[in-house]
């Protein structure tokens, strides 16, 4: 082809309105996909506090329901201590270990509830994430 040949060429305004039009809407999806990953992101940021929240509160449950029952146990060898006999040691020891069992049982039930709606709420921020947005 010559140089004049290649100087006239030109693409046709038909092609040319339709490359440009092709190019506008790839741009447009382009820039919704990024929008939408920013978006997801975001969610995912905010469902990842809901799911640190339950962690804490289950952390900080087990560190409470460990002083308490320390403070317990060294209650309970204080009042052995000034103990005058053994009749006196048995009714301590019992008085202990019911209130033990009854507090561990509530300590248990109070845990079970606090990991089962930390494990509901990271459920729901992982559906969350993984819904498409519109």
């Amino acid at each position: 082809m010559s140089e004049e040949g290649r100087d006239r060429f030109e693409i046709p305004k038909e092609m040319r309105s339709m490359a440009e039009a092709s190019f506008d809407q790839a741009r447009k999806a382009f820039e919704k996909f990024v929008s939408s990953a920013q978006a997801t992101a975001g969610t995912i940021e905010e469902k990842g506090e809901a799911v640190r929240a339950g962690a804490k509160e289950i952390s900080t449950k087990a560190i409470s329901y460990a002083e308490k029952n320390v403070q317990a146990s060294l209650d309970y060898a204080q009042s052995l201590l000034r103990a005058k006999d053994l009749t006196e040691v048995m009714r301590l020891h019992s008085e202990y270990v019911q209130t033990q069992m009854r507090s561990l049982a509530e300590q248990a039930s109070e845990m079970g509830q606090a990991v089962s709606r930390a494990a509901m709420d990271a459920g729901r921020a992982a559906m969350d994430a993984a819904k498409p947005k519109d």
